[in-house]
């Protein structure tokens, strides 16, 4: 009976963790900017600025992962020179 007890109690407790912890994510804020460069951007996103999770760099192998954002990425497109939507990626 104890073991069943405790069982859902934990089961409870890594549940409601876990939604915090989504939640916690889902929080973080962005500052909108318009960068002037690309080493502008690079101080700030290593990987540089993707319009959305799913887009693939056409330069090859990169370093680093793109920071995922559409609006911060339509105020900075005019450093994408590619065109593959990710913006001073290296």
């Amino acid at each position: 009976m104890k073991k069943g007890i405790v069982s859902i109690v934990v089961s409870f407790a890594l549940l409601f963790g876990m939604v915090g912890a989504i939640q916690a994510d889902a929080a973080v804020k962005v500052t909108l900017k318009e960068y002037s460069n690309c080493k502008e951007i690079n101080k700030n996103y290593p990987g540089g600025i993707a319009k959305t999770s799913t887009v693939k760099n056409k330069g090859g192998a990169t370093k680093y992962k793109p920071f995922v954002n559409q609006k911060l990425y339509d105020l900075n497109k005019k450093s994408d020179r590619d065109k593959d939507f990710i913006a001073c990626e290296r």
